[in-house]
C-alpha cells in the first residue's frame, strides 16, 4: 500500500468516525440514518451528470451493494438499539476485516503475506478487546451481541462486492455517485411511511447534523472506494477500522464514568428506559 492510499484510507477513517459519531448522536435512529441515506441521495443525484457511467460490468456489483447496505442500516439500527455503542460498534466493525481477508482469497484471489495478514489480526484483536472491556463485570448481552456480529458480517459483504465492483467500474467516482442514488431513497421513504404527517418535525431538529453526517459518509465512502482500486481488499479494510478507535474507543475506560468516552459524546441511556426523540415521540417503531 503507498502512502498516498494509507493517507487517503486513515482520512476515511477519520471521517467515517464523525458521521458514524453524528448518527449516534441523533437520538432518532430512523430519522438520523434517513437523512443520512437521504443527503447521499442529493449528492449522488448532483454528482452524477459530472462523473463517468460505470462500465456495464460493475452494476451487478452496484445493485447487490445498494441491497447489503441496506440490509446494513437495518441492522446498524438494531444493534445501537439493542446494545450499548461502545461494545456493538467494535463488534459489528472488528469482525468485518477477517471476513474481508477471507472473502477477497475466494472472490478476488488475494491472499494476504504474513505481515498483512498479521496487520489484519492484530486490527481485530484490537476492536475485540475494546468490546470485551466495555463488558467487565456484565453479562453479555447475546441478543445485541448477535445483531453486532451480523452487523460486521453485512460490512464484510459490501466491502468485497463493491471492490469488485468498483474495479469493474472504470471511475470510482461514477461508481459512489451511483452507488447513492441506487441506495439512497429507502431509507427515506420507510420513514415517511412509518411517521407519515409527524416526518417534517422529526426531520427539523436533526437536519443539519444529518446532512452534515451525509456529506462525511459519502466522502469517507468514496476514499475507500479509491483506495480499493489501489490496494489489496483487506488491508484497506484493516485500516479503515482505525475509525473505531476514535469513535467508541475510550468508552467505559479507567476513571470514565459508565458509558462516557473520551469525547463525552456516548451516554447510552438506562437499559429499562424508553427511547424518546428530542421532539417527545416514541421510538418504539424502530426495528424489533
Amino acid at each position: 500500500m503507498t502512502p498516498q492510499v494509507t493517507a487517503a484510507v486513515l482520512f476515511a477513517a477519520f471521517t467515517h468516525a464523525g458521521w458514524n459519531a453524528i448518527a449516534h448522536r441523533i437520538t432518532d435512529k430512523l430519522v438520523g440514518f434517513a437523512l443520512i441515506a437521504g443527503g447521499g441521495l442529493l449528492i449522488g443525484l448532483a454528482s452524477v451528470p459530472f462523473v463517468a457511467v460505470p462500465a456495464s460490468g460493475a452494476w451487478p456489483y452496484l445493485v447487490l451493494s445498494a441491497v447489503i447496505h441496506i440490509v446494513y442500516y437495518a441492522l446498524l439500527m438494531k444493534s445501537f438499539r439493542l446494545g450499548d455503542f461502545g461494545q456493538a460498534y467494535p463488534i459489528a466493525r472488528g469482525t468485518a476485516p477477517l471476513v474481508v481477508t477471507v472473502l477477497a482469497a475466494v472472490f478476488a484471489h488475494e491472499v494476504p503475506d504474513g505481515w498483512a495478514a498479521s496487520g489484519v489480526a492484530m486490527s481485530c484483536a484490537g476492536l475485540t478487546g475494546v468490546a470485551l472491556w466495555g463488558l467487565r463485570g456484565r453479562r453479555p448481552d447475546w441478543t445485541a451481541i448477535g445483531a453486532a456480529l451480523a452487523t460486521g458480517l453485512s460490512i464484510a459483504a459490501y466491502t468485497v462486492v463493491d471492490g469488485l465492483g468498483v474495479r469493474a467500474s472504470g471511475s470510482s467516482l461514477g461508481y459512489i455517485a451511483w452507488l447513492m442514488v441506487l441506495q439512497g431513497a429507502v431509507l427515506p421513504l420507510y420513514a415517511a411511511h412509518r411517521l407519515r404527517g409527524e416526518l417534517p418535525a422529526a426531520l427539523r431538529p436533526f437536519a443539519a447534523l444529518g446532512l452534515l453526517g451525509s456529506a462525511l459518509s459519502v466522502l469517507a465512502y468514496g476514499l475507500v472506494l479509491w483506495a480499493q482500486t489501489r490496494a489489496a481488499l483487506a488491508p484497506v479494510a484493516a485500516l479503515r477500522e482505525s475509525s473505531v478507535k476514535r469513535c467508541s474507543g475510550g468508552n467505559d475506560l479507567p476513571g470514565k464514568p459508565a458509558g462516557q468516552g473520551t469525547w463525552g459524546l456516548f451516554r447510552p441511556p438506562a437499559r429499562d428506559a424508553a427511547p424518546v426523540r428530542a421532539d417527545g415521540f416514541r421510538t418504539s417503531w424502530l426495528p424489533k
